[in-house]
């Protein structure tokens, strides 16, 4: 080539004169992409319609709303005709768009740039024109584009059904494998559904619902006493209690179903349930309110809280007495308990707002001692693992920090853990009160 010739002259020397065979690939090839396009979309279009969509099309007695229900019948046929249907004409593109390239094109010499066309610019064509763009349409336009290649599909149905009947006879034998296994107890574990979680969480998942769908992943390993109200806070009343005093401090504490016991706590012998006092409100100081009591019901420490939630449901029961391994009471837990640990706190007009935890910024809280562990976990919006492999029998802060020295801590004494640190705010000879939390940067 000449040094002043221009360089388009090297593009246009590929070129080769167009003739009638050409112009008739061409037209083919558009009519095929046109045809990958509708079936690719008809596969979005078609899965993607909704409960409502298909309440419709029943209510139509139209032809084509009734193809697109006879199609539903049998949903993996459906899916291998469109599958069948979608990868025949894709074929049929890749082989047309060889057999254009040649007659358009002379690749001689230019090997790169023959491969360049012939396969990644038919391949990005395929892709965007048959694919990914008819998709997008079809989710947006689901019911429309059901309707008009619900004709086509029909057709498409019957020419290949042969085919279609051989791919779904396959996978069958796959479906009935893989029952086969989760039959046999091999079914998705809490790690792996809170691995889950993690993935599909984005920034548009409300803090609400991250926090329903991690409470609900949670709950079957949660025990009981990760979240009763221990004995130390609970409000009981001794049978030996006159009815006038028992009316005041019911009034005081505002609670519907209140633990009797009879001599300590140890020995719970009922559940009062205060609306079966409204009959007699106006009953003498010296009434006797013992027979009123109902069975108190018992679980042990250990018991997780969906069997716990299961017996409420079945025994129609609100709470419970948690006792420990040698019979003693260690707290009471009711439905709401159970209810907080999925949807957070609930509260009523009647509750007063008991704070556990005070935030002074990013990296220091201060606690109860008696909050819980696994409040702890969300207030600090962490796992807990660390904690958990080390805090033994503890379910609470102070009994976490006993765990960790052996002994009850002294006021302003500290103690630190991975990259925390426990700062005693507050504790007297029988336990630690109060709690701050300085969250340090972990070392590296």
């Amino acid at each position: 080539m000449d040094p002043g010739e221009p360089h388009s002259s090297i593009y246009l020397d590929l070129l080769l004169p167009w003739n009638f065979n050409v112009l008739i690939g061409i037209f083919i090839m558009l009519i095929l992409l046109l045809l990958s396009a509708l079936i690719s979309g008809s596969e979005v279009a078609y899965y993607s319609l909704s409960p409502q969509d298909k309440k419709t099309l029943e209510e139509d007695t139209s032809k084509s709303s009734q193809r697109v229900l006879e199609l539903f019948k049998k949903p993996k046929t459906l899916l291998a005709t469109i599958l069948i249907g979608n990868n025949l004409v894709n074929v049929a593109i890749i082989i047309l768009s060889s057999l254009l390239m040649k007659m358009l094109f002379n690749f001689e010499g230019s090997e790169l740039l023959g491969f360049i066309i012939q396969v990644v610019a038919v391949t990005l064509i395929i892709l965007m024109v048959g694919e990914i763009s008819p998709k997008v349409y079809a989710t947006k336009n689901a019911m429309r584009l059901a309707l008009i290649m619900g004709s086509a599909l029909t057709f498409m149905s019957k020419l290949f059904y042969p085919l279609a009947r051989v791919l779904v006879v396959g996978t069958r034998k796959i479906d009935q494998r893989a029952k086969e296994q989760n039959d046999s107890g091999n079914f998705i574990t809490a790690d792996e559904l809170n691995h889950a979680l993690e993935l599909t969480t984005d920034n548009t998942t409300g803090a609400d619902e991250k926090r329903i769908l991690s409470g609900i992943v949670k709950f079957g390993s949660t025990e009981v006493r990760q979240v009763m109200t221990p004995r130390i806070d609970v409000i009981c009343f001794d049978t030996k209690t006159t009815y006038k005093q028992l009316q005041t401090e019911i009034v005081e504490h505002g609670f519907s179903r209140i633990p009797i016991f009879e001599d300590s706590f140890d020995n719970v012998v009922g559940i009062l349930y205060v609306k079966d006092l409204l009959n007699h409100l106006h009953a003498p100081d010296d009434f006797d309110w013992k027979p009123l009591l109902r069975n108190p019901s018992f679980v042990t420490e250990n018991k997780k809280l969906d069997d716990l939630l299961r017996e409420f449901q079945d025994d129609k029961n609100h709470m419970a007495v948690v006792v420990d391994e040698y019979g003693g009471s260690s707290g009471v837990i009711s439905l709401e308990d159970i209810i907080e640990e999925i949807v957070g706190e609930i509260s009523d007009e009647f509750d007063d707002e008991e704070l556990i935890y005070t935030k002074i910024d990013e990296n220091n809280y201060v606690f109860e001692g008696k909050a819980a562990l696994i409040d702890v976990y969300r207030v600090l919006d962490i796992t807990g693992e660390k904690f958990e492999a080390a805090k033994g029998d503890s379910d609470s802060l102070a009994g976490f920090i006993l765990e960790l020295t052996g002994k009850i801590p002294q006021k302003n004494e500290r103690i630190r853990f991975e990259h925390y640190l426990f700062t005693i705010e507050a504790a007297d000879k029988r336990r630690v009160k109060r709690v701050k939390v300085t969250i340090q940067e972990e070392s590296k």
